[in-house]
C-alpha cells in the first residue's frame, strides 16, 4: 500500500491539472503559432510559466486504484501487476484463468 499522502498528492494534481487544462492548451495555442507575432507568443509563454507546476499533466502519476502502487501499473486495468495478480488468483477479474502446467 502507497503512503496515503503520495496518494493524496496526485489526487490534487488530477484536480488541478483538470481545472487548468482549457488555459494552458489555450496558452499553447499562441505559443505555437508561428503567423503571430513574436511579442504576443512571448508574453503567453511568460504567462504559461506563472501558473502552477501541479498543473500540468505531465506532473500526474499512473497509481493502481486498488492500492495506490506506482510502478508496474496497466493502463488498460488501471491497477497494479500485484494487484491484479491477487484478484485473478481469487477469481474476481473476468477472462483472466490461472495457468498451471
Amino acid at each position: 500500500m502507497a503512503k496515503v499522502s503520495a496518494i493524496d498528492k496526485n489526487h490534487k494534481r488530477q484536480k488541478k491539472s483538470a481545472s487548468m487544462a482549457a488555459r494552458r492548451a489555450r496558452l499553447k495555442a499562441i505559443i505555437y503559432n508561428r503567423s503571430l507575432p513574436i511579442e504576443e507568443r512571448f508574453q503567453a509563454t511568460l504567462k504559461l510559466a506563472e501558473l502552477p507546476r501541479n498543473s500540468a499533466r505531465v506532473r500526474v502519476r499512473n497509481r493502481c486504484r486498488v492500492t495506490g502502487r506506482a510502478r508496474g501499473y496497466y493502463r488498460k486495468l488501471g491497477m497494479s501487476r500485484i494487484a491484479l495478480r491477487d484478484l485473478a488468483s481469487v477469481g474476481q477479474v473476468s477472462g483472466v484463468v490461472k495457468s498451471s502446467w
